[in-house]
């Protein structure tokens, strides 16, 4: 079976900045990704052909999308760009542009209002209902995120993590009307059960205490599985069997269960757990080369030469012009995009890659006693943003999947059901990012971060000693409810990846800092109220700014610190 799982996030960006950094992301990936990927699963349901893939929608991004403020955002941002595209053509004329790039004003402002046009028409302005749909219809499945995208190996309380992932439930069943089975780990960073502490300066967690394992936070909420990487099934250590009448120890496994322990293949679904309790959720680890053949722009199929070009843009509006024509070249010699091209070879690949799944399906298969799993998970993003003709190569592979007859989609949840796995693994502390561990977001240009946050949690933690919910008034529970809103939006791993990355870095920075500061602005508001009883007019005024700006959530509890 080939699973394929996108995982579909963006920080929280709305009412934060618009151009380069803020609403416009939201926007881009609408028009370039999401819109597409929903237009590709109608028209293969128009066809006969289940789609079968399965989509992570972070809980964040969720709030964005169905935000009231988001849709005229959006219908303006493509009419803005469509008007850009059309402007384009005068100033090329005076520069004396060849007509095959003039041609090219012509088709964004075209590709832009049709985007809109799909927004408003098909999808009536809602990303999130339209994807409910095609879950209610059978045709994908959705699972959920860390509320905010967290990084949870380094949050410093367990309360955190619980909160992460209870939020994300909650606010799955409010878009979606059900309970979510899986839930893709932020950054697919994992930490198991053991006696925790920061080596950072922070005196409230420098004292090794016990943590739970990731897993048995997800198992308490009823999580089924989530998504590893390959390296960090290669460092996994065997535990033994899961059986009906208890754990048969690693040591006394024989035969073919105990090779594919010993195997830890990437076509095999493991439970993971430790030797010390028996709570588990099931991985699907990411199939790595198979992965790095449609991920890499070096030596993946999105640098093939006819592609259109991501980097280049032209100065007046930042419309791309360009092909890839080498990935190594510079910019000065990149040749003029031909959409018609670019369609053509992203079949070619695509007939490629479903050949490409079927040997290794078939080869695995004809080699192992039980079912293959081939999961390929990849950031959405990949697919219109930065491979622009990527959801026409998926749209593509799922039309050749189902042709072939021999090699299948399927969700996640139907294949956890199919395999029903029986293997238990310790699996190590580790993310998908690079060096597998958590280098791109704890390293010494992002360490102040982590300082600032746990002192946010520390906090948090007295707030709620000295205040109890049960003795909180309306005020103070509005008040709390934001401080932990903030506290959510700044745990964001995103900041500390566009740090490291250098991709926003002063954005991020800014970003960090703002939902920090108004996490102790709140919670000194709260002790502020308790002893007066009352809020001054600026508490006001500062508590209804911070509620309109960042008011998501509504589902959000307070016990679900305590």
């Amino acid at each position: 079976m080939v699973l394929f799982i996108l995982h579909t996030h963006l920080p929280y960006v709305l009412h934060h900045g618009a151009w380069p950094h803020g609403s416009d992301w939201l926007c881009e990936a609408t028009a370039e990704c999401y819109v597409p990927l929903l237009d590709m699963c109608e028209r293969l349901m128009e066809e006969g052909i289940r789609p079968g893939i399965t989509f992570d929608v972070s809980p964040v991004l969720c709030e964005q999308l169905t935000h009231p403020d988001f849709a005229d955002i959006f219908v303006q941002y493509c009419e803005a760009h469509a008007v850009l595209a059309e402007g384009d053509v005068e100033q090329l004329r005076t520069d004396g542009a060849p007509q095959e790039q003039i041609d090219l004003c012509t088709y964004w402002a075209d590709w832009y209002r049709a985007r809109s046009r799909r927004f408003t028409e098909a999808y009536h302005g809602n990303i999130v209902a339209a994807m409910r749909d095609l879950q209610e219809r059978g045709a994908i499945e959705i699972m959920t995120c860390g509320a905010t995208h967290g990084y949870f190996p380094l949050l410093a309380e367990d309360r955190s993590v619980r909160m992460q992932v209870r939020l994300a439930k909650a606010n799955y069943t409010k878009h979606f009307g059900r309970a979510p089975r899986g839930i893709w780990l932020p950054e697919c960073a994992y930490r198991p059960a053991y006696p925790w502490r920061t080596l950072l300066p922070v005196a409230a967690y420098s004292v090794a205490r016990w943590r739970a394992g990731v897993e048995q936070v997800l198992f308490d909420e009823q999580l089924d599985f989530f998504v590893t990487d390959e390296p960090a099934l290669e460092k996994a250590s065997p535990v033994g069997l899961h059986t009906p009448g208890g754990r048969v120890h690693y040591d006394e496994t024989y035969g073919a269960a105990r090779a594919r322990l010993d195997e830890r293949s990437v076509y095999d679904l493991f439970r993971v757990t430790s030797e010390t309790h028996a709570h588990n959720a099931v991985c699907f680890t990411r199939n790595l080369p198979m992965s790095m053949q449609v991920w890499s722009g070096d030596s993946g199929y999105p640098g093939d030469p006819d592609y259109l070009d991501f980097h280049k843009k032209y100065f007046r509006s930042a419309m791309r012009y360009w092909r890839v024509t080498d990935v190594k070249a510079d910019m000065q010699y990149k040749q003029f995009y031909n959409p018609t091209w670019a369609a053509n070879k992203a079949r070619v690949h695509a007939k490629h890659f479903v050949k490409s799944l079927a040997v290794a399906l078939l080869h695995r298969e004809s080699h192992a006693s039980g079912p293959a799993t081939m999961c390929l998970p990849f950031d959405t993003e990949l697919f219109g943003h930065w491979w622009y003709e990527g959801p026409l190569f998926l749209e593509e592979v799922l039309r050749g999947i189902h042709a072939t007859g021999i090699i299948h989609t399927s969700t996640a949840s139907e294949q956890l059901d199919r395999v029903q796995p029986d293997m238990e693994i310790a699996l190590p502390e580790s993310s998908w990012g690079e060096n597998a561990h958590h280098d791109v977001w704890m390293n010494p240009a992002t360490q102040w971060t982590w300082e600032r946050e746990y002192a946010l949690e520390h906090r948090m933690s007295m707030l709620f000693d000295k205040h109890p919910p049960q003795l909180l008034d309306a005020t103070s529970e509005r008040i709390i409810k934001a401080a932990m809103r903030e506290l959510l939006l700044a745990q964001a791993s995103d900041w500390q990846f566009l740090i490291s990355t250098f991709s926003a870095k002063d954005y991020a920075t800014m970003r960090f800092h703002s939902h920090a500061a108004d996490c102790v602005k709140l919670c000194d508001m709260v002790e502020r109220y308790s002893v007066r009883g009352s809020l001054t007019s600026d508490d006001e005024t500062a508590l209804a700014e911070i509620e309109t700006r960042d008011g998501i959530f509504s589902e959000l509890q307070l016990d679900w610190w305590s």
